[in-house]
């Protein structure tokens, strides 16, 4: 086993409606409730010394869910902006949202923007992923060096995993080392393909809205137990230090 470095833990929030549904409750009230639980989160991650902590609060895909809910996780994000951006100041946290913001309101893109600007000063990193997917992210990542291309600022035989890598959403931080998945579902649901290609997975059947600090910190616990080998053999990593051979970009080389 290595001594893991957990720098960067991402999470997709999962189980809201089920559980406001198993209390006879509405599921914007089962999302209320999750809202909740990024703060005890956010705090666990302090306690850890994790840099940066990712969530999945928004998929492109959830656009298709009943219009009264995605109204209703839009006013929720709006006030989660202004009620908490004051207070992820104060804690030292830099909040950043990835995604294509071109659906929003203007309103909510404002509150958005006022909110990153207010915490620029943060030493740690709290990401909040909305309207985003995997593929979207590759795709404009791409599009970008096509663009590039184009303005013969790049030629099409120089473009590799770096150049790609310097497009996409958090490229300028650590990998995630960590992606938890509450709720019971073992998949990853379209969330940081590019991002968590080394990443260690751990699935819990705890819903959201359940999960608390000491969840965090049980799998935290369970990361540091796995050995991470980034393309090596076991015995290589008995024999000498891991190297993942990370460069300025963040692009981890197996």
């Amino acid at each position: 086993m290595t001594s893991n470095s957990l720098r960067h833990i991402a999470i997709i929030m999962d189980g809201n409606n089920r559980w406001a549904k198993q209390r006879k409750m509405s599921g914007v009230a089962g999302h209320k409730v999750g809202v909740e639980r990024i703060r005890d989160v956010m705090s666990a991650c302090q306690e850890l010394n994790v840099e940066v902590l990712t969530l999945f609060a928004f998929s492109s895909e959830n656009w298709k869910r009943p219009p009264r809910e995605v109204e209703a996780l839009m006013s929720l994000f709006l006030v989660y902006l202004k009620q908490e951006s004051k207070e992820l100041r104060k804690k030292g946290v830099r909040l950043r949202v990835i995604g294509n913001r071109d659906r929003f309101s203007p309103n909510l893109q404002k509150a958005i923007a006022a909110a990153e600007h207010l915490t620029r000063e943060g030493d740690t990193t709290l990401v909040i992923a909305a309207d985003y997917g995997g593929r979207w992210d590759i795709a404009q990542a791409a599009r970008r060096l096509a663009e590039q291309v184009e303005a013969g600022e790049l030629s099409a035989a120089d473009i590799d995993s770096t150049h790609l890598h310097r497009h996409t959403a958090l490229s300028d931080l650590p990998e995630p080392d960590l992606l938890i998945r509450t709720g019971g579902e073992q998949r990853i649901s379209n969330f940081l393909l590019w991002q968590c290609t080394y990443s260690e997975l751990y699935f819990t059947k705890t819903l959201w809205p359940d999960f608390r600090a000491a969840d965090l910190h049980a799998a935290a616990a369970d990361f540091h137990r796995r050995q991470r080998r980034f393309g090596l053999t076991g015995d290589q990593l008995s024999a000498e230090p891991l190297h993942t051979g990370l460069d300025r970009q963040g692009v981890r080389h197996a």
